[in-house]
């Protein structure tokens, strides 16, 4: 008998979801195989770009650890069962523990992965509901909480995030960020490299602010050093310099923040000579930065990553905005502007409420709805009404990826029951009783509910699953879906309107926010079934000033809230300026990440983890010269890093590139724990960083971690 002839190679054209920058990619399958994934050269955002992390989508959806059907722990090991088995013991498991200890006794943490995810965006919060427990962290406490805090407090909406426009700014100053890395963040931007080379192709300058020469810093015009933490002291003093050298441009904006002048007599006590020992700068660099910015013509200066996670992250953020004002470059073609995404949700989500709730052991306040993670692992051990004994971790690895992380791998063994939603058997679930396997990307339907909202460039693009769903496959947001769904009926009430919720699927809603848009393509409104004909998607234009539009206020007004975030002047004063001073040999430490391993996923493929740095692995430990002679560590040895909470051995890596004082060692490794099963991540396990990061320590503004400014020792092991 003639076997049937293999179905012909297709093209699809989709969008990689690894990182922010949503660039389209060419996807070349025969039958369920992928054969390639490249650029989309017709994608009109991305327009070819793509890094070599789009191939680890093949191999995410090809890996032989991934696990495709539900699992559960027994006495025997893990056994695969079925859908409704799985869903339904999930269901009885965590409302039996909210019978016996209450409501809050059920906590939930999210990953970052479900911001790139369409399903768990839109219904995923259903199931959240459905648990009716204020017991919620994710992964924005270890990451852009200020910026989602300094967003609500001004423009009234927790995801109104100003982004720089850097297809036509003259001067881009990055403190604390490495977009050639991280291809942006909180700030959607595909080739990042060619925007910033083309800055200075127009006459323009690119400066790079951070305590390491990153990637991104080796191809800019100037780099300066900063010693990890005392980025608010910078922006205190640039903007101290701002008021000194009137260089003040803020007529546009005063009509819609009449107090924003008053930010003087704040920063009074700031001057470049006060401040410049501290931050490792000299009071002239300072003000050189500044006055050099000011004469650029438009400019903006942005704070990402290390800016936010240290002590004075909440206040950085809040300074940097305040600096783009001050010199006009707010709401202005070249600086920070807002986007007008096709698909808008922020109307019809929650704006962020601020200290609704509270932590039951120290107290700390919620942030539309979350409490910082930095508390999860006190509020699972410390015994009382509301203390966490079930567990549900949606797409995340807060053990290798949240402070003080042996603490939390402790705390989860006391934990009544544990599920994960997650496709592979990683350091956290590997706690488990259950997994639930969602699909993997590109099984999936796709539109960038979020990350259209932080593009530099507006444009609209919905991906369809590449593969038809298998039988026994299940998309996130049916899990959540039926979980919902059986949590609702456990609890007696009425479960009718999920009908309607599985037949209009996440992309129905989608279909109706991009019909409500002030959008048309070729005189046709905006629906999934235009964008499904213009499988490339569609460029809606550059960013457009959008004052007082842009602001969610009731008054339309900007709110600088100088009672919430000035007052932490006080203890910014007593940190810095009257503490005593201790000499000892102790180093700063900072994070720092890679092109190809942006989550702990990605270290399950051989691609993204092959390839050495001199002979070493990523995780190392980076040192600068000085600091190696006086411990008397030479180049790949192993050193000890000791910080309060915890240590490590790992192999130093010495180089100019880290500022003296400084020590680097990358986030989202340390894949050494028993009973997880990745054989690749495991061959590369790497250390922690957050077994050093300390969960005491946090940016009292927010909650948020401090991940960098770690104090720790070394010493050769």
């Amino acid at each position: 008998m003639q076997s049937e002839k293999p179905e012909q190679k297709q093209k699809h054209y989709s969008t990689c979801t690894l990182c922010e920058a949503m660039c389209g990619i060419e996807v070349t399958t025969q039958d369920r195989d992928i054969l390639s994934i490249a650029g989309d050269k017709l994608n009109p955002f991305s327009e070819g770009h793509v890094c070599p992390k789009a191939m680890a989508l093949k191999d995410l959806y090809e890996d032989p650890e991934r696990i495709r059907m539900p699992m559960e722990k027994t006495d025997h090991g893990w056994q695969e069962v079925s859908w409704d088995y799985a869903l339904d013991k999930v269901a009885t498991s965590l409302f039996a523990v909210q019978q016996e200890h209450g409501s809050e006794s059920v906590a939930t943490y999210l990953g970052n992965p479900n911001a790139h995810n369409m399903g768990s965006i839109l219904f995923g919060p259903y199931f959240y509901r459905a648990l009716k427990s204020h017991n919620r962290y994710s992964a924005t406490s270890v990451d852009q909480l200020p910026h989602h805090i300094v967003s609500r407090q001004l423009f009234g909406h927790q995801s109104q995030i100003p982004i720089p426009d850097i297809d036509h700014t003259q001067h881009f100053m990055i403190i604390g960020g490495n977009p050639l890395a991280s291809n942006g963040s909180i700030m959607t931007v595909p080739h990042i490299k060619r925007r910033l080379k083309a800055i200075q192709a127009r006459g323009g300058k690119v400066v790079a602010i951070d305590p390491k020469r990153s990637e991104t810093a080796d191809i800019s015009c100037e780099h300066h050093f900063i010693k990890p933490g005392t980025d608010a002291l910078l922006m205190l003093a640039m903007l101290h310099t701002l008021f000194d050298k009137k260089l003040i441009k803020a007529d546009a904006l005063l009509p819609l923040a009449p107090e924003l002048l008053a930010v003087e007599q704040y920063v009074a006590a700031y001057p470049a000579k006060r401040v410049a020992k501290l931050i490792g700068m000299s009071d002239t660099q300072i003000i050189a930065l500044v006055e050099s910015f000011c004469a650029a013509g438009p400019a903006v200066c942005y704070g990402r990553m290390g800016a936010s996670v240290q002590a004075f992250g909440t206040l950085t953020q809040y300074l940097i905005m305040l600096f783009n004002m001050l010199t006009g470059n707010l709401d202005k073609q070249g600086g920070m502007m807002f986007t007008q995404p096709a698909a808008d949700l922020l109307p019809h989500s929650g704006r962020g409420s601020i200290g609704n709730f509270h932590t039951r052991v120290r107290n700390l306040p919620a942030f539309a709805g979350e409490f910082p993670v930095s508390a999860l692992a006190e509020e699972i051990t410390t015994p009382g009404e509301g203390q966490i004994k079930a567990m549900v971790i949606g797409a995340g690895n807060p053990i290798l990826t949240t402070p003080n992380g042996q603490q939390l791998d402790n705390a989860f063994k006391n934990l009544d029951f544990v599920v994960a939603v997650d496709f592979y058997i990683t350091e956290t679930s590997r706690h488990a009783n259950i997994i639930l396997p969602p699909v993997t990307a590109l099984e999936r339907d796709h539109y960038d509910v979020v990350f259209h909202n932080f593009a530099v460039r507006n444009s609209t693009k919905f991906s369809p699953a590449i593969f038809p769903p298998a039988e026994t496959s299940k998309t996130d947001w049916q899990i959540y879906l039926g979980l919902a769904e059986r949590l609702d009926k456990l609890n007696g009430l009425p479960t009718e309107r999920y009908q309607a919720l599985w037949q209009k699927q996440p992309k129905g809603v989608v279909d109706d926010l991009l019909k409500s848009s002030q959008y048309a393509y070729q005189g046709e409104a905006l629906s999934i079934d235009l964008l499904l004909k213009t499988p490339h998607g569609i460029d809606l234009g550059p960013l457009q000033p959008d004052l007082p539009n842009a602001i969610y206020h009731n008054d339309k007004q900007i709110n600088l809230r100088f009672d919430y975030f000035m007052a932490d002047l006080t203890r910014l004063e007593k940190h810095f300026f009257e503490a005593a001073t201790v000499n000892d040999d102790s180093l700063q430490l900072i994070g720092r990440r890679h092109l190809k391993t942006n989550n702990s996923w990605l270290h399950n493929s051989k691609r993204m983890v092959k390839g050495t740095n001199n002979g070493l692995s990523r995780c190392t430990a980076q040192i600068h010269p000085d600091d190696a002679q006086k411990h008397n560590i030479q180049d790949q040895q192993m050193i000890k890093v000791t910080s309060r909470v915890g240590q490590v051995s790992i192999p130093a890596e010495i180089t100019e590139k880290i500022m003296p004082g400084v020590i680097s060692i990358p986030h989202g490794w340390g894949h050494n724990k028993k009973g997880s099963q990745w054989q690749t991540a495991e061959q590369h396990a790497g250390v922690s960083v957050n077994d050093l990061t300390d969960e005491m320590v946090l940016d009292e503004l927010s909650g948020n971690a401090v991940l960098n400014g770690v104090p720790v020792t070394i010493e050769a092991a």
